[in-house]
């Protein structure tokens, strides 16, 4: 496994907790957390990077999965789809060295590894549209 899918699924176990811990008990959790993982130090700061870039942004990413998902509410997402999601629009807002491309194919391997059944094409969905919307993957001639 390479070094950024570690990073980035270390990252959504981390968000995940958030849910679950709720954003009040988020530093003390964080802290803990970071401790429980033996990981190079490159794959710590880009987990480090996404988690803190999810938080900091969260505001506008979850505006972003919301106007990009039809009949769904964000509390009604899996949790692990919800913030497999907030990871990926991260990337796609913040980390323009990362090809659009390599963020979505990403978050669906990530889905297929955490997710449910349907999870892999859901989130494919989702991100291609963010993607679009953002204007960082272009459209192939001729495909709508």
């Amino acid at each position: 496994m390479g070094t950024r899918r570690e990073a980035r699924e270390l990252a959504l176990q981390a968000l995940y907790q958030l849910d679950v811990t709720g954003e009040s008990e988020a530093e003390p959790a964080l802290a803990v957390f970071w401790t429980h993982f033996d990981a190079a130090s490159e794959v710590r700061r880009f987990a480090r990077e996404l988690v803190e870039g999810v938080r900091a942004n969260r505001e506008r990413i979850d505006a972003l999965i919301s106007a990009s998902v039809e009949h769904w509410r964000l509390p009604r997402l899996s949790g692990v789809d919800r913030n497999l999601l907030r990871l990926a629009t991260f990337e796609l807002l913040a980390r323009p060295d990362i090809p659009a491309t390599v963020t979505i194919n990403e978050a669906i391997e990530i889905a297929r590894r955490f997710g449910s059944e349907d999870s892999a094409a859901f989130v494919n969905g989702v991100v291609d549209h963010i993607a679009r919307v953002l204007g960082v993957k272009e459209r192939r001639p001729g495909v709508e």
